[in-house]
């Protein structure tokens, strides 16, 4: 070995050279609910262009203008399961709406998809940032358990409210045969941290007028 390779070695013992990620980068474990298996990095490059989604059935409207983001399920067969224990002391944060295999799932409301991941809990997921910032925060709608996404579904693409996004399944810690849409809604003050946030209760939403 060299002389000057030897000193370049010294010096890196000697300053505490590491291959660590630097500060403020995205913490390798979030909060996530039963159910829920939220991402601990950010969402890889929007996709440049937004293909037509395609067109699902129609679902029923909510007095705050939000869509049942399940076709064919009315308001008064939703349940509210928001506050329903979960493992480790946590709480469900989500409603689970029942729907037969296949049942086509839909953005509650307009925005853009912020990305799609699969995951040990959630399954076939879908994260998607409201075109609506309130308060100072922006919506993000949580879709899980999904059987398949909608045909030509990218991150980046914009939806509009009813527009496909997947089929109702029972992907991710979904018990077998237990077909379902884990419907989950929280708040961000960056659209690009979409990752975690307060969650709302999305029962309370499609069910109570807008403000």
């Amino acid at each position: 070995m060299t002389r000057s390779l030897v000193l370049l070695v010294a010096l890196a013992v000697l300053t505490g050279c590491r291959l660590e990620p630097s500060a403020g980068s995205a913490p390798s474990e979030v909060r996530a609910p039963e159910g829920d298996a939220r991402p601990a990095l950010p969402p890889p490059a929007p996709a440049p262009s937004d293909p037509p989604p395609s067109v699902a059935s129609p679902s029923a409207s909510a007095p705050s203008g939000l869509a049942v983001p399940v076709a064919g399920v009315a308001l008064g067969d939703l349940v509210d399961t928001f506050e329903d224990a979960r493992s480790e002391g946590r709480s469900h944060d989500a409603i689970d709406i029942l729907a037969p295999r296949g049942t086509p799932v839909v953005a509650a409301a307009d925005g853009r998809v912020a990305r799609l991941f699969t995951s040990d809990k959630g399954g076939l997921t879908v994260y998607q940032v409201g075109a609506v910032r309130r308060d100072g925060r922006w919506p993000v709608y949580y879709y899980a358990h999904l059987d398949a996404y909608a045909p030509d579904l990218a991150a980046g693409q914009r939806l509009r409210r009813g527009d496909a996004v997947g089929t109702v399944g029972d992907t991710g810690n979904a018990e077998p045969g237990n077909t379902h849409l884990h419907f989950a809604v929280w708040t961000v003050a960056d659209s690009s941290a979409f990752w975690d946030g307060p969650a709302l209760n999305p029962y309370a939403l499609l069910t109570e007028s807008a403000p």
